[in-house]
């Protein structure tokens, strides 16, 4: 189950492998479906009218299954999502055989959809700061504490569920992500240049500019990432010798990630989820906000920025490259398919 997205994002694209890898196991009796749902036109107008008029968290805001319904006909763009995934199409669950599987953002759809006609069901928490789409804090805790387990996606995330809801700590199964990192590949020589892609907190970006103007060496360029298609992203990230990290309070992010697999020296903000991964030498983190410490960072690595950088790094490259493979991937979907079978 997860909302329609036009374009890519992270998540979306996990669950996504993660469905087709169940698929491709070919495990009698075990498939998986997407059900991807969307606001009902009156629901849009209820959610548009609340945000209004409503100046406080109520427990009257947020997402309700009952404004929801199937899309069926929706499949995401073939640029990010290249098999055809299979698709539910109906919310007519059985409790025999059906397990449903939930975002964070609407896990208190389990208050009304599942528990009350005992649908097994377990919430995937791919980011631990989205948890709070719904105000009605008894019915998200009474949703996470009947559910089966709760899958994470980073140490941070199954930190914050255990801190939330402690009632869960031992529900708590860690997945997995992959990223193929063949599709990166990295030239013998290496522009002098800067990128980062400018989905989040650009108000930092536009500071930070202020601080690096007259520092910033004239042969080094700083340049966006935007309306580029996957082949076009991972070339200049292998051009680049630095990336800008600008997460923020994300369950993992995966930028940062494909951007040291394209040989960057990556600097920036965590986004917390990012802690599982930053490690020097190739990541440099920076406190959140801190804009002068980035910006020192940056000049500190360009002006000792070694030639040799990509065998340098080559061990630590690696290291990254298995910890988000898909063999490892593999093993985890299998993990939790065993998990699943034994619900039942």
């Amino acid at each position: 189950m997860m909302p329609t997205h036009k374009g890519a994002s992270g998540g979306s694209k996990v669950i996504y492998k993660h469905s087709e890898l169940i698929n491709k196991f070919k495990i009698k009796n075990i498939s998986s479906q997407i059900l991807h749902l969307k606001k009902k036109k009156l629901g849009k107008l209820l959610l548009s009218l609340k945000k209004n008029f409503y100046r406080k968290p109520s427990k009257k805001y947020g997402w309700f299954a009952n404004e929801m319904k199937p899309m069926s006909t929706f499949t995401p763009s073939s640029q990010w999502a290249k098999n055809r995934v299979q698709t539910r199409n109906d919310m007519n669950f059985n409790p025999k055989t059906d397990f449903i599987i939930i975002p964070e953002i609407w896990a208190h759809f389990a208050s009304q959809l599942l528990i009350k006609k005992k649908i097994k069901y377990a919430i995937f928490t791919l980011g631990a700061y989205s948890m709070n789409s719904f105000y009605d804090h008894n019915k998200l805790s009474e949703s996470y504490d009947k559910a089966e387990f709760i899958l994470t996606i980073s140490d941070d995330t199954s930190d914050c569920v255990k801190f939330i809801f402690p009632n869960c700590k031992n529900k708590v199964f860690k997945m997995g992500l992959s990223i193929d990192d063949k599709k990166f590949k990295i030239p013998k020589k290496k522009k002098n240049l800067i990128t980062y892609i400018p989905r989040a907190l650009t108000d930092h970006l536009h500071i930070l500019s202020l601080f690096l103007f007259k520092k910033l060496p004239k042969k080094w360029k700083i340049e966006p990432l935007q309306n580029l298609d996957e082949k076009e992203l991972f070339k200049k990230l292998c051009s680049s010798k630095i990336f800008l990290s600008f997460s923020y309070i994300t369950g993992l992010g995966m930028p940062p990630i494909e951007a040291a697999m394209a040989g960057n020296k990556v600097i920036g903000y965590t986004g917390e989820g990012g802690k599982d991964f930053f490690k020097k030498p190739i990541f440099e983190d920076v406190e959140t906000g801190n804009i002068k410490n980035f910006s020192e960072k940056i000049i500190k690595t360009i002006n000792n920025f070694p030639k040799n950088w990509n065998n340098k790094t080559r061990f630590q490259r690696k290291k990254l490259i298995k910890k988000y493979s898909t063999d490892n991937e593999k093993k985890l979907v299998k993990k939790l398919i065993y998990k699943i079978q034994a619900c039942f």
